[in-house]
């Protein structure tokens, strides 16, 4: 009779009688008279609630999981931690079918250890989402896993695990430890700072040791560089190590140095502009590099340099239009040329502001366009929150004549601090009086 309600209890998720009887000769434990249908049920509908794709299959694939305690507590904490629905369907599915659940022993506790380490509960899924289940929480063990977890901690831990969940994936003596050494090492020895650079950029652990080496040694030998150098330059830009070493570190370095940078040009260059190491030359560097040509600048000149620098945070079509700004109150490619030489962050200002200020300046403040050649840095101020602040405040007392480099150019502390002589003559008088 028991088995005669089992049948129909398959037959009710999709099997037919030839398939529940190969699924009984599969998994003979659903023979036995003491396997309880309740509980069977109660399983089958535990597993539908994971969203399988095709249940029968997976069952199919894997009959134990009808029957071995483990999935039950795996399915358990599954239920615990309302994570059905939450991790991927598919992902549960290739789960099941290739893991054997005597490898899903332990499988709470060992997640656990997550959240004890600081992973937020709602972001559980996500990590279960994006990482290797089988291979990080059914074949290792609870201390392999605690150890790599603790290790991490000194770097950033939960955070690092949160944005990056691949990184449980690696090896913890053969990837994590050597590749962190390599970083290590460059530093100094200083973990805090490694730990910030991991913050940043926590795929950079997906390079292999072999491959940061190259990228280091690259910028020893060919720039010139310190490994204090380098190691700043890796903590301002990580992504430094996506760039392709041939076809990209190499040529733009060695364009570096035909413009005439030696090594403490090139360090203080990519410090202040490194996407000059990953943009596309084809669809970036090479268009910009036209238009500063055009201005006239001159090829494998420092200025050059320099300016193409400058613009590596600005799309061309703003440094386009840039130039359509400047063009259109009447400067010429010359005046360009001189004010970019004088102040190059004026070519990666976004257009419509540089627009409003030379406005402002012109008609609000009744200043000749011309003070901008000598004054470029004028273009760099907020306009609400320094130019028309500042400008306000003092154009009553000293007049329209003030000089835009020593209103705008000091300190916000000097600048409330220092007196103009018709406010020294009017404090005075106060007194007086």
């Amino acid at each position: 009779m028991l088995v005669g309600l089992l049948f129909s209890l398959f037959q009710d998720i999709g099997f037919n009688h030839k398939e529940t009887q190969n699924l009984f000769h599969k998994n003979p434990s659903l023979n036995f008279t003491t396997t309880s249908l309740e509980s069977l049920t109660t399983r089958l509908l535990s597993l539908r609630s994971l969203g399988l794709l095709s249940l029968c299959h997976s069952i199919n694939k894997q009959p134990e999981i009808l029957t071995a305690e483990e999935i039950g507590s795996f399915l358990s904490f599954i239920k615990e931690y309302d994570l059905e629905g939450e991790i991927k369907p598919q992902k549960l599915q290739r789960l099941l079918i290739m893991t054997h659940p005597n490898y899903f022993a332990g499988f709470e506790r060992k997640v656990r250890l997550l959240i004890d380490h600081g992973v937020p509960l709602d972001k559980l899924a996500h990590v279960l989402n994006n990482v290797n289940i089988a291979k990080v929480f059914c074949h290792r063990t609870l201390n392999q896993i605690e150890r790599a977890i603790l290790f991490l901690d000194r770097f950033g831990g939960a955070e690092l695990i949160v944005r990056r969940p691949a990184l449980l994936n690696l090896d913890l003596e053969g990837q994590l430890k050597p590749r962190i050494g390599v970083l290590t090492q460059l530093s100094g020895g200083d973990e805090n700072a490694v730990g910030t650079i991991l913050r940043k950029l926590p795929a950079i652990l997906t390079y292999t040791v072999e491959h940061l080496q190259n990228h280091i040694e690259l910028l020893r030998s060919f720039a010139g560089l310190s490994d204090e150098e380098i190691f700043k330059i890796f903590l301002v830009y990580p992504n430094i190590c996506s760039a392709s070493k041939e076809r990209k570190l190499h040529p733009r370095i060695e364009f570096l140095k035909q413009c005439g940078f030696n090594s403490s040009d090139i360090f203080k260059f990519l410090i202040k502009a490194p996407l000059y190491l990953s943009l596309s030359f084809e669809d970036n560097l090479s268009m910009k590099l036209g238009i500063l040509f055009k201005i006239g600048y001159e090829n494998k000149s420092k200025e050059l340099a320099i300016a193409l620098g400058a613009v590596t945070r600005t799309s061309c079509e703003n440094m386009q239009k840039v130039t359509g700004v400047f063009l259109s109150y009447g400067f010429c490619c010359e005046d360009i040329l001189d004010m970019s030489k004088r102040h190059p962050q004026i070519l990666q200002y976004n257009h419509e502001s540089l627009d409003m200020k030379i406005e402002y300046l012109t008609v609000d403040m009744g200043r000749h366009i011309g003070e901008l050649l000598a004054f470029p840095a004028f273009l760099g101020y907020k306009l609400d929150d320094r130019i028309k602040h500042r400008y306000e405040m003092k154009k009553k007392i000293v007049g329209d004549g003030m000089s835009l480099n020593k209103l705008l150019s000091v300190s916000t502390e000097r600048f409330m601090k220092k007196k103009s002589p018709a406010e020294m003559e009017n404090s005075v008088g106060g007194r007086k009086s």
